[in-house]
């Protein structure tokens, strides 16, 4: 009888000790996987991730959006107006406020929303970057042609549409930098879009869960400051 007694106090004693140590184990692996949000834990931002979901409110309305084919861009067009694939577009029409015109007092007036422009007959394209305000730093007017003598230089050539996909039927990469282009939506939806690149679900408000870039990101370096070293001495 005292030998079933120690048995089963043996056995009470393990399955008690397993308990514990169970327990202390399960917690403890909660206490690492868990890293509680205070106002001091840093959140980072990735800028090309963010800037996709700027223009979502806007998603449903391009989907439901009727296509204008009388007034249809195309990469033609697109290309034609750069000096490069990936340069800031130069500006194919008059300035209407004037040559120091900058942000909401003059272009974003048409281009931050976009919409049908009835004086040049044609839909504004959207800026992907409309913080930035200081639109004349990067985009020059078309009124100087006469200035500039014929070269050899060559033009690179574009990105093809459809060729970039990994398999048929898979979602296409994403074939240029994503920087100053985080906004998908402004050149892939609404009636401004290169109809050849025109998305068929601006719906799908977070573009890079499937398009993935092909190429490098561009990361930001530190601000720049000029040196007041004087080099001639």
């Amino acid at each position: 009888m005292r030998k079933r007694l120690g048995i089963i106090s043996l056995f009470s004693l393990l399955f008690l000790a397993f308990i514990i140590i169970w327990n202390y184990s399960y917690k403890t692996g909660l206490k690492e996987a868990y890293i509680p949000i205070t106002n001091e834990t840093p959140v980072l931002e990735i800028p090309s991730e963010k800037a996709v979901f700027t223009r979502s409110e806007f998603a449903l309305e391009y989907l439901n959006m009727p296509i204008d084919e009388d007034h249809q861009r195309s990469l033609d067009t697109y290309y034609n107006n750069r000096a490069y694939p990936g340069a800031p577009p130069s500006i194919p029409h008059p300035l209407l406020k004037g040559e120091r015109g900058m942000g909401g007092n003059a272009c974003l007036q048409c281009h931050q929303n976009g919409g049908f422009v009835a004086k040049f007959n044609a839909y504004a394209p959207v800026t992907p970057h409309p913080e930035m305000i200081n639109c004349r730093q990067c985009h020059v007017a078309q009124n100087a042609k006469t200035l500039f003598t014929a070269t050899n230089f060559a033009k690179v050539h574009p990105p093809k549409v459809g060729v970039n996909n990994a398999f048929p039927g898979s979602p296409p990469m994403i074939p240029h930098q994503i920087q100053m282009r985080e906004n998908c939506l402004s050149c892939h939806a609404g009636p401004a879009a290169p109809k050849e690149i025109r998305v068929t679900h601006p719906d799908r408000i977070n573009c890079r869960q499937c398009h993935v870039p092909n190429n490098k990101e561009v990361t930001d370096t530190e601000i720049f400051t000029r040196s007041n070293k004087n080099y001639d001495e």
